[in-house]
């Protein structure tokens, strides 16, 4: 078994019970960082992630349907850094492996509905009587109580409980296309629980004491809706699409410039701000007009506004737009897609992508280090597991079942 590249986690092992998005990413944040992760699943019931029509590969047109679960490139980026096991935990035999597991772990983590851990005989009283410093860290929809706590909810449902969905969009009378259906609360919950899992090893380190911590993906997603939550308690506004539009930036948009469906984001806030984007245009007449005298005007006149810097916007090419405004100190960016993220000089010099060697697939590209710590940086040093991969690795050789008994495990299909 490979060791990890030492990371400030190195010396933890955790116990991935997720599926899906949210608590697989949490985990791999954790991974990325050095701490070995263990992802349990099983052919009886694969990670949705694993499922549907492959995107990669040779195997597109239909071919051989046995690997499909292996194909997802989604699946990839987030169980990066893992090992991987198959465990049936509708069996018996299969409750008492996760058990034993467990007990020579630190932390436990799951985005399961609530009610599923204690069904399994995997509950927090339970774990600590496993390992009294043991840490759980869970992830349910809404919260393990309240009137909501039974819900089964994906990541659309939850943003429209939040209120992100009454706020994303241009205006009241046009609805965002799909109604927000990418998973954003997925990534904030992630972020939210992998950093609460790193506060509570910290904790145990200090005191000794491990500890449960529920990370509700609704709390986490609202929690990010600060501005719209005050504005409504304190002025009594009711939060609506806004568009690309800010309450203190004028101009602040996305604008069309030359070439087929080329935008530039451009961001003026101060009063020097201004002034440089008005130097970078060569001070137009436009921009002496008493509706621009000042930011409280130009907010006031934010369509107008825009109208004008369009008009400058069509006729040259983002790259030579940001670079103006840039020059002159004003906030510009190209709008970019897939491929010009990909190619980006700044990103690539960031590493924001890295490249592994998948046995299915060959080289590969997932999304990369979302940190980079200058003493302990972590990487991304092996691709996601295939099912099973690390069933010897871990049920023989970490807690010693013999082969013999492994192979019948895997013949009754405890091992699946």
């Amino acid at each position: 078994m490979p060791d990890a590249l030492h990371g400030p986690l190195t010396p933890y092992r955790i116990v991935d019970l997720g599926s899906a998005w949210a608590g697989p990413m949490a985990a791999q944040l954790l991974a990325d960082m050095g701490a070995q992760v263990i992802k349990v699943e099983s052919r009886q019931r694969l990670d949705g992630l694993r499922l549907g029509r492959p995107m990669v590969g040779e195997d597109a047109a239909g071919g051989d349907r046995g690997l499909w679960p292996e194909l997802q490139p989604l699946f990839h980026s987030i169980n990066r850094n893992k090992l991987g096991v198959t465990l049936n935990l509708r069996t018996g035999e299969g409750i008492d492996l996760a058990r034993r597991l467990i007990a020579r772990s630190d932390v436990v983590m799951n985005n399961f509905s609530p009610g599923v851990l204690s069904r399994l005989g995997l509950d927090y009283p339970e774990l600590k009587r496993l390992r009294p410093d043991i840490i759980l860290v869970s992830m349910p929809s809404v919260g393990d109580s309240g009137p909501l706590r039974d819900i089964l909810a994906y990541a659309p449902i939850i943003q429209a409980l939040s209120g992100l969905m009454s706020v994303v969009g241009y205006d009241e009378s046009e609805p965002l296309v799909g109604e927000l259906q990418s998973p954003w609360s997925d990534a904030v919950a992630s972020i939210y629980a992998g950093l609460a899992a790193m506060a509570a090893l910290r904790h145990r380190n200090r005191t000794g004491r491990g500890q449960m911590v529920e990370v509700a993906q609704l709390e986490a997603t609202a929690s990010m809706l600060g501005e719209a939550f005050l504005s409504n308690q304190m002025n009594g506004k009711e939060p609506a699409p806004e568009g690309n539009h800010d309450a203190e930036f004028a101009p602040h948009n996305n604008y069309p410039c030359a070439g087929d469906d080329k935008w530039v984001a451009i961001a003026v806030k101060t009063e020097e701000e201004w002034l440089g984007f008005c130097l970078a245009l060569e001070n137009p007449a436009w921009t002496q007009d008493q509706r621009f005298a000042d930011r409280a005007a130009r907010l006031a006149n934010t369509d107008d506004l825009d109208r004008y810097v369009s008009r400058w916007t069509r006729g040259l090419p983002a790259q030579e737009i940001t670079q103006k405004l840039q020059d002159n100190g004003v906030a510009a960016m190209p709008v970019m897609n897939i491929e010009d993220q990909f190619l980006d000089p700044h990103l690539q010099q960031r590493d924001a992508y890295a490249q592994v060697e998948h046995p299915h697939i060959g080289a590969e590209w997932v999304y990369g280090m979302p940190w980079l710590l200058s003493g302990t940086p972590g990487s991304v040093r092996t691709p996601a597991p295939v099912l099973g991969e690390h069933n010897e690795y871990v049920f023989h050789q970490l807690l010693g079942v013999p082969l013999d008994e492994l192979e019948r495990l895997q013949e009754q299909q405890v091992i699946y």
